[in-house]
């Protein structure tokens, strides 16, 4: 069973980094994505985006969900270019008599199923999403708005994010000298962290270290 007070430890993890959540168990996955979305939540400044990973094995479906939590112009069903996915991911709408966020925060769950499914989309959604999370930090010159994915899944998600290629550790390969967000960031790789969810169960969660 998870302890009751390990949701500040994962915050205080994704002030620095993105999370691969891990476990065996597909009881303890749900338990804690549901609590540490509500924990979030009732955060001040921050705002949390769940993706339901099971309906989620396509492009389409990818967009299908994405596109009614941000809200923006209709999105092409395609990563790059103009009101492409990472267009909408850069987007910061702001409501009448609301403060901007100054957090985000995705949570997928399942994030696995489109990795058995579809790695090589799979490889390029993570690049998307951590990628304009490096750019909101390292480079935009508004106000910070700092991107946090929490990706949620089995086994297979934690071999995956230690693979050396994996998009985890790396930025996409485009054929370029250096790697599109390597060059708009100035970061030579995404900071993420495998995070087995039982862990949670001792102090020890805070000792680990980034997958990069």
């Amino acid at each position: 069973m998870l302890t009751e007070v390990w949701q500040p430890e994962v915050l205080q993890i994704l002030d620095e980094e993105h999370l691969i959540a891990w476990s065996s168990s597909p009881e303890q996955r749900v338990r804690f994505a549901s609590a540490l979305t509500n924990f979030i939540d009732g955060l001040r400044d921050a705002e949390v985006f769940v993706l339901h990973g099971r309906f989620m094995l396509d492009i389409d479906s990818f967009c299908h969900q994405l596109e009614r939590l941000i809200p923006g112009e209709r999105l092409e069903r395609r990563i790059d270019g103009p009101n492409g996915i990472v267009s909408m991911l850069r987007g910061r709408p702001v409501f009448p008599g609301r403060p901007a966020s100054r957090h985000r925060f995705y949570i997928w769950h399942d994030a696995d199923a489109m990795l058995n499914e579809n790695p090589r989309l799979f490889a390029r959604l993570i690049d998307a999403m951590l990628g304009v999370a490096a750019e909101s930090e390292f480079v935009d010159d508004d106000l910070l708005l700092l991107q946090r994915a929490i990706f949620v899944g089995g086994p297979s998600l934690e071999r995956y994010a230690r693979e050396p290629g994996s998009q985890f550790r790396s930025w996409f390969d485009d054929g370029h000298a250096e790697p599109f967000w390597q060059t708009v960031t100035g970061q030579s790789a995404p900071l993420a962290r495998p995070l087995r969810i039982e862990s949670l169960e001792s102090e020890a969660v805070l000792s680990g270290r980034s997958v990069g």
